[in-house]
């Protein structure tokens, strides 16, 4: 059921306590990419407890590649979409935080206000590149340091993830040397991009003492491992950051060729969501019993 404005089952605690409660209870905590309300509903009808919000599928979303470009403000509008409709805790992809110290504190308090429970910011320089792309360049260490401290001191109740993309410039002794240093400036938990092997993700786990988080995006350098697998390997997190999005956009590309080549959509009718399933989805009747003047509607035969 969607929460905003039917006031059902409105969390009072804040976002970023019941994330980091999550992630404390264990086993393993699955964490999807929603990138609009919608998604969110679905993500948790399918019973998830925590959702993703990724800068890549935000991006691509609004026709943009993931280099940095869009906004605080812009991504706080997903925060808000996707916190409002399913009251789940939401983590989102801060990217590299905006610019320097004052710039993350400022993120923070926006991503606080918006809904979101939890952050992750990286350790590349800006304009960033996907974690999966070659050539990653990184900001040295002690800045990064900085902006963790600089978050942990802005923070209400955020809990923060502190990415490290080393692995691939400095191996896993940078990555592991990082991942040590930010959580000594205030990090809650490590976030190591991009690591390439079993053994790698292992050992990173065996060195690094704090919540790891992992990331598992189809067409990228990590091996296909399941939620399980992670948690084997030592890992409290797991995101899927644009699984939704590329399934959708697929579809997509199906729907206009057909209408293009067809002139109209009637064969894949039996593939679309019906209207009474969207309407469930988003609880459009209560949201209509919410105004005694709304004659309740009757659905289409």
């Amino acid at each position: 059921m969607s929460t905003y404005l039917i006031g059902a089952d409105v969390p009072q605690v804040p976002a970023g306590t019941r994330f980091a409660a999550l992630v404390q209870r264990g086993p393993i905590l699955p964490i999807p990419g929603t990138y609009n309300g919608l998604a969110a509903l679905q993500a948790k009808r399918a019973g998830f407890e925590a959702l993703y919000l990724s800068g890549a599928a935000m991006s691509a979303s609004m026709g943009l590649p993931d280099l940095g470009i869009i906004t605080v403000d812009e991504v706080c509008g997903f925060i808000r979409q996707v916190s409002r409709a399913s009251a789940l805790p939401v983590l989102v992809d801060g990217d590299t935080g905006y610019g320097e110290a004052l710039n993350v504190m400022h993120m923070v308090r926006a991503f606080e206000e918006a809904g979101a429970a939890a952050v992750h910011i990286e350790d590349q320089v800006l304009p960033k590149k996907c974690g999966h792309l070659n050539d990653k360049r990184l900001i040295p260490a002690e800045e990064m340091a900085v902006k963790i401290a600089a978050a942990a001191r802005a923070r209400r109740h955020l809990y923060i993830i502190a990415r490290t993309d080393a692995a691939a410039s400095e191996g896993l002794d940078g990555a592991v040397a990082r991942a040590q240093r930010y959580l000594a400036a205030g990090a809650d938990a490590i976030f190591p991009e991009a690591l390439t092997s079993e053994e790698m993700f292992r050992e990173f786990a065996r060195r690094v003492d704090a919540p790891l988080l992992a990331n598992m995006t189809e067409f990228g350098r990590t091996p296909y491992f399941t939620a399980e697998q992670f948690q084997a390997l030592g890992y409290r997190m797991v995101i899927w950051p644009v699984s939704a999005l590329r399934l959708a956009a697929k579809a997509h590309e199906r729907l206009y060729a057909t209408i293009a080549r067809d002139g109209g959509p009637r064969t894949l009718i039996d593939e679309m969501q019906t209207r009474q399933e969207l309407y469930e989805t988003i609880a459009y009747g209560d949201y209509e019993a919410l105004d005694a003047s709304i004659v309740k509607s009757v659905l289409p035969q």
